[in-house]
Order: structure tokens, then C-alpha cells, then sequence
């Protein structure tokens, strides 16, 4: 441990993000990276505590959905290493545990910050930041670089999707020596990565494509426009390879069956999102092969991140007006008592699209505790107007909470683009029917967690299409895991971690 006092003498800082009412004006990243030194004393904030809860990854009460780092970071160590200056040893140790740093320090949510002992009761240490700093100074300075493995098992093994968890599925096959390849329904490689998250957040050609190019040049072969279960049966896959990994996510969206759905201008977020995406890289949106949100009445319905995404990339496109509905309260602006420390923090933050949507229109653009209850169109079938009202949770007969209409709240709102941003309810059907894959009660591929062998003899689920929606750094674990399960099952054993 470099400085034993400083989590005492440093106060947590980060990268001043471009100012809002520019950066809406291009599609660039928005981050901005600290100079080396004062990365240095926010690395000597790490307190390399006894137990270090940053990298546990691991459930800590009933109910909870985790704490810390699913992929076991080793956090102080690399703390330290850039505390000392040692950037390539940190970037080494960086690589044990992840295949993919430059995505996890640009769009993980970092639940480790969220379990960090100095976060008991100070700001946490900036860990996201640091460890983004590392990897990109580790392309910066070349010392990233393809590394084929030195010999090959002979043994082929086919990935059905190419986000994180089929990425860090390949990436570690490969490097077990034996012989993978990715397919993608999509024209690029990176699935969620490359079309589910606005390049603003997470640069395509820099960063998504300079990690593939990397894996191809290291001997994992990429097909791509190729739909299994559809051009492709999946069955061919089982009969021409020694395994197979099914990393297809969990892209069956939840609808919003109400009246008027069927109206024009409604639809679903990661449409919206990756339509935009692809025109922004195949010709900078010249062709007008996307949804624009341009002086349009934009109404989001739904939070998390991908609805956030939806703010942000209507505000670059010139939108008109812009609200969000979310059927939940306010987050507290503190940790709640049944939030407790390691957990991560429900507290109420303002995320890059939010931050972006005030600075133009003065307020948060999000509504709680609403319930959109019609859509109404115009003559021309269009919708011009949502009906909305407050609602509050009340417990039904059977004991569950349920939103409760407040009458007297109606109000209606004009409408001009929806997007459902309500999250996923599981994979698509036709690649697992084919398999005939055993699926649990929620749709998913039935594999147990560490071993994510499925009904079927040598086809492994990892990943959404397992676990349901998630963290990337989730779907890089699993992916991981998978890999290592495919090495035992084709090897006897394995080195894999």
C-alpha cells in the first residue's frame, strides 16, 4: 500500500465531462480523462482494506442483487500500481481478471465504488475512472497487442452472439488454444455494445472495433449478417463443432399493451437506438435510414440505462420537447436503512442524458409515479398525445404491491415520438426451440450459474440469454465462465479462471 493516508489527504475527484450544451451538438465521447498525477493521488485513495469489498462480486443479503465487482478486479492492486506509476503493471493485472476494460470503464454503472470501504461514510474511490485511464493509456502507449496462442487444440467451437459475453467467451477459448467462431445477426461485430449503447458513451470505430480487430488478428473469426435459427440453423452449428455457446442475449422487449399502441411513432428503445447508431457509422446519418427525434414531442417511457440512452441521443438529434415516465418513486438522495453499505446505492442521481435534457430545458425531464394509460392518434394515424395519471403502490389481496390510480391526477401530454424503454422479458424463441434447450420460468436457457451446461449435450448458455437483462460486466462474467466450462468439457481440465 504506496500512501496508508490518502483516502484522509485527497478528496475524490473525476474528469470534468464536456459541457452539456455542447456536446449535444456532435456524437462524441463525453468523458474527459485526468492528467497522470492527479490520477496518481485518486489511485492513493484505495485503503487496501483487509476485506476488500470492491471485488467481491458476490450476493450479501437475501434479495440483493450483488455487491462489488462481478469479475473480481483486483482493484487495490492496480490502485496502487498507478499510485506508484507503474501503469503497465497495472494494466496487466487489469487484464487478468477482464477482457475488456475500455468497455467496463466507459459504461459499467461500477457497483465496486458502490461496496468500497472508504464509501462508508466518504466518497468512494474513483475506481471507474482509473481503471478506463489504464486501459486507454495501455493502446496509447502500444502496449496492447495482438497474442495468438502459441499452439491449438484442434477443437472448433462455435459463439452465437458477439455482445460482451460472447466476446469474453471467444476472447478466452481462443486464448485456450482452441478454434472459435463468432456469429452475428448484425452487419458489425459487439451486439449491445456496438449498436445497444450511443456513441457517445461508447465510441464504435476507437474503441468497439479496435478490440475486435485485435481478436481477429488473434485468431477468432467473426461472421457476421448471419441469423441462427433463421439463415443458419442452429443444429448445423451442434453437428460442425465441438461446442457450442449461446450468448444471444435477452432482446425480447416489454411491450405496453395499451389503447392505441398500434399508432404510428411508437416504438420500442433499442429500435430507436440502434437504427441511429448504424446511420450515424454507415454515413454520419446522411442517409435518413433512422427514427429522428427532430423538433419532435418526445416522451420516454421507462428508466434505467437504456432509457437514459433515449434522452440522450433525442437531445443530439434537436428534439422539440422531452419528458420520461418512470412508474417507480424518486430514488432517496441518500442511502435508504434497507440499502445498506456494500450494497450498491439506490440514491437518485442525474445520469449524462438527464444532466443534458436540464441544461436545455431547465428541469430533470423525468416524472415519477406515472402510469400512461391510452395513446391517442391524429386522423393521419399518427400519435399526437399521451393520457397519463399519478399513481401510488398499495399491496393488492395477495399481498403485492400494485399501482394505484390518484384520481384527479389525469393529464394529458403531447406526443410526437414515443420510445418504450420497459426492459426485456428474455431471448427469442426460434435458436433454442430448434436446440430444443430446456428454458427456466422466466423464457431464459436453462444453465445452472458456473457451469452454464444446458440440457443438451455440449451447448452452454452464458450471459442474458441465461441470466436474463443485465451489466455488461455481468455478461463478461458469465462469458468468462462459460469459456472455462467449454475448456473442461473439451479438454478434461482446464487453466482457464
Amino acid at each position: 500500500m504506496g500512501k496508508p493516508t490518502g483516502f484522509i489527504e485527497f478528496a475524490r475527484e473525476l474528469p470534468q465531462d464536456r459541457d452539456p450544451l455542447e456536446r449535444v451538438a456532435d456524437w462524441d465521447e463525453f468523458h474527459e480523462h485526468f492528467p497522470d498525477e492527479r490520477l496518481r493521488d485518486q489511485g492513493a485513495r484505495c485503503m487496501d482494506c483487509g476485506i476488500p469489498f470492491c471485488h467481491l462480486g458476490d450476493i450479501v443479503s437475501q434479495g440483493d442483487k450483488g455487491s462489488g465487482c462481478p469479475i473480481n478486479n483486483l482493484i487495490p492492486e492496480w490502485n496502487d500500481l498507478v499510485y506508484r506509476g507503474l501503469w503497465q503493471e497495472a494494466l496487466e493485472r487489469l487484464h487478468k481478471t477482464n477482457n475488456f476494460p475500455e468497455f467496463t470503464g466507459r459504461v459499467c454503472p461500477a457497483p465496486c465504488e458502490g461496496a468500497c470501504v472508504v464509501g462508508i461514510n466518504a466518497p468512494p474511490v474513483t475506481i471507474k475512472s482509473v481503471e478506463c485511464a489504464i486501459v486507454d493509456k495501455g493502446f496509447e502507449m502500444g502496449w496492447i497487442v495482438p497474442e495468438p496462442p502459441d499452439k491449438r487444440t484442434g477443437k472448433k467451437v462455435a459463439v452465437v452472439g458477439s455482445g460482451p459475453a460472447g466476446l469474453a467467451c471467444a476472447a478466452q477459448l481462443n486464448r485456450a488454444g482452441h478454434w472459435v467462431s463468432v456469429y452475428e445477426r448484425a452487419d458489425r461485430i459487439g451486439g449491445l455494445l456496438m449498436y445497444g449503447i450511443p456513441n457517445m458513451k461508447l465510441d464504435k470505430k476507437k474503441v468497439v472495433q479496435r478490440r475486435v480487430d485485435l481478436m481477429e488478428a488473434e485468431g477468432v473469426k467473426f461472421v457476421t449478417r448471419t441469423e441462427i435459427g433463421a439463415d443458419l440453423p442452429a443444429t448445423q452449428l451442434v453437428e460442425e463443432n465441438d461446442a457450442l455457446v449461446l450468448c444471444g442475449g435477452a432482446t425480447k422487449p416489454n411491450d405496453l399493451p395499451i389503447e392505441g399502441r398500434d399508432l404510428q411513432g411508437i416504438y420500442f428503445a433499442m429500435d430507436f437506438l440502434h437504427a441511429n447508431t448504424k446511420s450515424l457509422l454507415d454515413s454520419n446519418h446522411a442517409d435518413g435510414n433512422y427514427i429522428s427525434a427532430k423538433d419532435k414531442h418526445v416522451i420516454v417511457i421507462g428508466g434505467g440505462d437504456t432509457g437514459t440512452d433515449c434522452v440522450g441521443t433525442s437531445m443530439r438529434h434537436g428534439c422539440k420537447t422531452l419528458s420520461q415516465f418512470e412508474i417507480m418513486p424518486r430514488p432517496p438522495d441518500e442511502r435508504a436503512p434497507d440499502n445498506p453499505w456494500p450494497q450498491w446505492p439506490n440514491v437518485y442521481k442525474l445520469d449524462y442524458g438527464q444532466e443534458e435534457a436540464k441544461a436545455r430545458f431547465g428541469d430533470d425531464p423525468r416524472t415519477y409515479l406515472i402510469m400512461t394509460q391510452r395513446f391517442v392518434g391524429n386522423d393521419e394515424g399518427r400519435v399526437k398525445e399521451l393520457h397519463t395519471v399519478n399513481i401510488e403502490w398499495d399491496k393488492d389481496e395477495n399481498g403485492r404491491f400494485t399501482p394505484v390510480p390518484i384520481e384527479g391526477t389525469e393529464k394529458v401530454w403531447p406526443a410526437d415520438l414515443v420510445l418504450l424503454a420497459m426492459g426485456f422479458r428474455g431471448p427469442e424463441d426460434a435458436m433454442i426451440e430448434q436446440l430444443g434447450v430446456e428454458r427456466d420460468e422466466r423464457s431464459n436457457a436453462r444453465a445452472e450459474h458456473e457451469k452454464y451446461a444446458t440440457s443438451v449435450e455440449g451447448v452452454f448458455a452464458a450471459g442474458d440469454m441465461r441470466r436474463g437483462q443485465s451489466l455488461v460486466v455481468w455478461a463478461i462474467n458469465e462469458g468468462r465462465g462459460a469459456a472455462r466450462e467449454v475448456d473442461r468439457y473439451l479438454m478434461g481440465s482446464t487453466q482457464l479462471p
